[in-house]
This record gives C-alpha cells, structure tokens and sequence, in this order.
C-alpha cells in the first residue's frame, strides 16, 4: 500500500522540462503531477561515496529540486573503483565539491548544497531541518546511528543502505509514517539495537566491496527516495530487502517495531563506542622496547624493527587484519595473525613473555587485540597508533593505501 506523497507540486513545468522528464511524464503513477513533486522536494544525501554516487546521480537525473550532500572526505584514488560521482581529476578535492559537478552535469537546474562538515551531534538536527527526506549513504556505524537517531527525533523518513564484499541491504526507517496506510513506525534501532564492538564488524574498507554492488543497491536505495517522495508503489518499511550479487537474487526480511527499544530521546556521538577503543592497559615495562604507554607511532615502530634487525631488541609484531587486507599491503617484518584467531585464544603462537606489537588499518581491531591479550596476562603488548595508514603516511609513501 502506497504512503501519501511526501511533498506538494511544484508550479508547472516548462516546456523544456517537459521535454526533459518526457520518460517520467509517461509513467502511470508519475506523469506531469510526480515530476512537479520531483521538482520541489528536498533531499538530503549523507556520504558521497560507493552509495551515494549512483543515488545522488539518479537523483539529479530525475529532476529532485534540491539535493543536500554532506560528506567531510576528500578524493582518494582507492575511491574510484565504486564512487561514480568523482573522477581521476578530482583527486584532492572535497567529495562534496566533485559530487556537486557530477550532479549539475546530470542537471544543471538542480540545486546542490553542498555541507563540506562532518555530521555529528552539535550539527545533525539543524542539517536535517532544511529537507524532506534523508538518504544515509555513509560506511562507519557511528554516522548510521547518528543519522537514524536524527530522523527518529525530527519524523523524518530516512532511506538507509549498506554494502559489503557482494551483499547488501536496502531499508526505509520512519518514526512517524501517516496514520491509517498501514505502517508501523521502525527505526533503525528497531532493527539494530545496538553498535557493534570496535573490529566486530568489518567496513567495506577493510573487507572490500564489488563496485557494482554499490550501483545496484544505490539504485535501489534511489528508487524509494522517489516512491516515498510521490507517494507510489509499496515502500521497504517494515522490510529490508537483501541483496547477493553471487546469486543475483534480491530477499526482503520483515521487521517490526521493537517493544524493548530505549526510545531516543537526544543525539549523542558514539565515536567513543565504535571507532578505537580505549586502551586502559598498563604499560610496558621500563626497560622494555615497547616502554612508553600502549601504542606505538609509526616512526616509534620502524625504528624498533631495525633494532630487531641489528639484534638490539627482541620483538614480535602481528598483523590482526584479513589475508587479503595483508597481501594488499603489509608492514615489513610482521606476521599475520587476524583478530578472529586472536579472540580463540589458541593457534596464535602468541607468546606472553615476549615484547609484543600489534597493527591493522587504522588502529581499532589492533587496539581490540591489546585488550583481550592483555586480560589474558600479557603486560608487554602495545599497537600501532592509526595502523598501517599511519605507517604508509609516515614511513612509506609508496605503498598503496586502501
């Protein structure tokens, strides 16, 4: 069953646009009354990346009046295997800037404002304010809480998705859906209750994601925006619909509202919750070559391997990333050891009374490994402070970055 249409019509079109939108106007459930609705909506896409490219072009190509982008990042060349808004020319360039090109291009009258911010607590519900409807495009759970969260206080219907390896999910999520259509109001929350532990849940940035994927569940996240905006079709309320690009087949899983959920009540940021865990370990001890606190800089780490080298120091240094995270790319002189193995606590050759360093991508899986090893009694374990971005940085810049 079809919801109300979302936003009122624009005036009517021109002569041009009608030319333009000539494919929509012909669709029953569209037509000239949908394109004026396309034309004066507001929607707001957080994250310009593998989601948001395919949903911001879609967008833009269908006529959206205004489309908002939010997104903190500049280019980097690792994004353009599935970010179809930026090019090789862009790299160095706020996403939000090349985001904005891509979707004048599509349609020059389309109005992008472009929030070159990050979207935390202090600015969410003042971003959100200006919109009809938000789309959360974004990678990292701190961001998806934070979002869900927004919408969840505001009423407003948020189009969420995700990708990973070759799956993916697509939702809509609304607190306040009109009465008398019959649909349930389901969060985010609802459905996932709770962030994950740091490094229990890899991102598509250290797992990896099939590009296309990000373009067929983008797609599909670009289509309920414009169901939902005219008031058409049966949205994913109530449904998230899953997607095996090995399979090609697409599964919906019901979902309904959960009774226990602690209602939301205001915004909290929940970095502290799901990036980099504190390390509330004691420290090395003073003659150790790890002496000093529990993580180590990039700089602190090379000159420690030379010393092993010169047979200075005894060290051991583990990798707790996935094979194909280390065959990628991978710190000289350390073995692999990834987190899952480490959590079983056997087949690790991890040795207690031996000086230890451990590393990943960024620094949260290594820094989830230090708190398990040391409640397991090993005192002399620190782990590389921002992992091996930090060491490509700072050490090697030659090393490809992913």
């Amino acid at each position: 069953m079809a919801l109300p249409p979302l936003v009122e019509p624009a005036p009517e079109l021109s002569a041009a646009e009608r030319t333009r939108y000539s494919r929509h106007l012909l669709v029953p459930g569209i037509g000239t009354l949908g394109q004026r609705r396309l034309r004066n909506a507001r929607v707001l896409v957080v994250g310009a990346g593998g989601l948001g490219s395919p949903v911001l072009l879609y967008l833009a190509a269908a006529g959206v009046g205004t489309i908002g982008v939010v997104d903190d990042d500049d280019v980097e060349v690792s994004n353009l295997q599935r970010q179809v808004v930026h090019g090789t020319a862009d790299l160095g360039r706020p996403k939000v800037d090349s985001a904005a090109d891509a979707v004048r291009r599509a349609d020059p009258s389309v109005s992008v404002v472009t929030h070159h911010v990050r979207i935390d607590a202090s600015n969410a519900l003042e971003l959100l304010a200006a919109y009809d409807l938000v789309v959360d495009g974004t990678d990292t759970f701190a961001t998806r809480y934070l979002v869900a969260d927004a919408c969840a206080l505001t009423g407003i219907p948020l189009v969420w998705g995700s990708v990973l390896r070759f799956d993916g999910q697509v939702s809509v999520f609304w607190s306040r859906p009109p009465a008398g259509h019959g649909y349930e109001a389901v969060t985010y929350r609802d459905v996932f209750a709770r962030p994950p532990a740091p490094g229990e849940v890899p991102s598509c940035a250290e797992a990896g994601v099939l590009g296309a994927v990000c373009g067929a569940v983008g797609t599909a996240m670009a289509v309920e925006v414009v169901k939902l905006l005219l008031g058409i079709g049966e949205p994913l309320l109530g449904r998230v619909a899953t997607y095996d690009a090995l399979t090609a087949r697409w599964r919906e899983v019901p979902v309904r509202p959960d009774p226990h959920a602690v209602a939301v009540t205001g915004l909290v940021d929940l970095d502290a919750s799901c990036a980099v865990p504190a390390a509330s370990t004691p420290g090395p001890t003073a003659d150790s070559p790890g002496a000093g606190g529990t993580s180590v800089t990039a700089i602190e780490l090379a000159a420690l391997l030379a010393a092993r080298e010169r047979g200075e120091v005894d060290l051991d240094v583990v990798d707790v990333r996935e094979q194909a995270e280390h065959d990628l790319v991978a710190v000289p002189g350390a073995r692999l050891v990834p987190l899952a193995r480490v959590r079983e606590d056997d087949r690790t050759g991890l040795d207690p009374a031996r000086p230890l360093v451990l590393l990943c991508k960024s620094g949260a899986r290594s820094a989830l490994a230090l708190r398990l090893l040391h409640d397991r009694g090993f005192a002399d374990v620190r782990h590389l402070d921002g992992g091996i971005l930090a060491w490509i940085d700072q050490v090697d810049p030659s090393l490809p970055r992913y």
